[in-house]
C-alpha cells in the first residue's frame, strides 16, 4: 500500500503529513550524499558520475567523493602524494587520472578498494623514481607509467611484474638513472627483456659491500692485535731494563758478608 493511500485513510493527516515531510528529506539526504560534488569540481551523471577536477590547482585529492563516482580525473594539478586508502569508497572507479601532477610518492594500499573495478590508471607525466613492490597488488587496471624520472634497480623491476602496462606507452617508461649507468636513457622493458636482472645486480652489490665491511673489520682487529702486541713488548723491554738496573743478588750477598765480618 502506498504512502499517499495510507495518508488519504489516515485520521491524523497532520502526523502523516510530517511522515511523508521526514521521509521525502531522508531521500533528498541519501541522493546528496552518494552525489555530493566537491565545489571546486565539475560532475556530470552519465550511467554513474564523471568528477572533472582538472586543472584546479589541487595539492591533494579531494575528500568525500561521490561514491557512485565512475571516472575520476585529476591531472595538470600540483598533487605530490598519494595516501593508502584514497580511493576505498569508491567500487565503481573504473578510469582514474592523476597524469601531469608532481607526484613523488605512492603508498602501498593506495588503490585498495578498486583493484577489482579500475579498468585505467594513468600516472605519466609525475616525479615518480621508484614505488614500494606493492603498490599494485590485485590491480587489474593498464596503467601508463610513461614519463617519469624512474630509478632502475631491483624495486622497480619487482613494480613491473605486479601490473599490466599500456601497451602505447610501455616503451616511453625510461631509465633516468640506473644501478648500472649503460641502461640510462633505454626503456625499462627492453632493458628487462635483454636478459638483465636487477635483482641479481643489487645481490652483487650488496655481497661486495659486505666482502668490504668484513676486510674492514678484519683490518681494524689486526691492526689492534698487532698494537696490542707492540705494546706489551715495549713494556717487557722496560720492565727487563729496570730488572738488569737493579743490583745483583750476589753483590748484595757479599757486601752483607763483608759488613758482617767487620762487626
Amino acid at each position: 500500500m502506498g504512502a499517499s493511500h495510507r495518508c488519504r485513510s489516515s485520521i491524523k493527516p497532520d502526523s502523516c503529513s510530517s511522515r511523508s515531510f521526514v521521509g521525502t528529506l531522508w531521500l533528498l539526504s541519501g541522493i546528496m550524499t552518494a552525489y555530493a560534488c566537491p565545489k571546486i569540481c565539475h560532475c556530470t551523471d552519465r550511467n554513474g558520475v564523471v568528477v572533472q577536477c582538472t586543472s584546479r590547482n589541487l595539492e591533494n585529492i579531494p575528500l568525500n567523493l561521490p561514491k557512485d563516482t565512475v571516472v575520476l580525473l585529476l591531472s595538470s594539478n600540483r598533487i605530490r602524494h598519494i595516501p593508502k586508502e584514497t580511493f576505498t569508497e569508491l567500487h565503481r572507479l573504473r578510469e582514474l587520472d592523476l597524469s601531469h601532477n608532481a607526484i613523488e610518492s605512492v603508498e602501498v594500499g593506495a588503490f585498495q578498494g578498486i583493484s577489482d573495478s579500475l579498468r585505467t590508471l594513468d600516472l605519466s607525466n609525475n616525479h615518480l623514481s621508484s614505488l614500494p613492490k606493492d603498490t599494485f597488488a590485485k590491480l587489474h587496471a593498464r596503467v601508463r607509467l610513461s614519463h617519469n624520472p624512474w630509478h632502475c634497480e631491483c624495486s622497480l623491476q619487482e613494480v613491473l611484474r605486479e601490473l599490466r602496462l599500456d601497451p602505447e606507452t610501455v616503451n616511453e617508461v625510461s631509465c633516468s638513472t640506473s644501478v648500472q649507468e649503460e641502461y640510462v636513457g633505454r626503456p625499462v622493458i627492453q632493458v628487462l627483456d635483454s636478459g638483465i636482472n636487477f635483482c641479481n645486480f643489487h645481490h652483487k652489490t650488496t655481497d661486495v659491500a659486505m666482502f668490504v665491511a668484513m676486510f674492514w673489520w678484519f683490518s681494524m682487529v689486526t691492526a689492534y692485535i698487532v698494537y696490542y702486541i707492540k705494546h706489551n713488548q715495549e713494556d717487557a723491554r722496560r720492565h727487563m731494563e729496570y730488572l738488569k738496573s737493579l743490583p745483583s743478588t750476589s753483590h748484595v750477598s757479599k757486601d752483607y758478608d763483608t759488613a758482617s765480618s767487620i762487626f
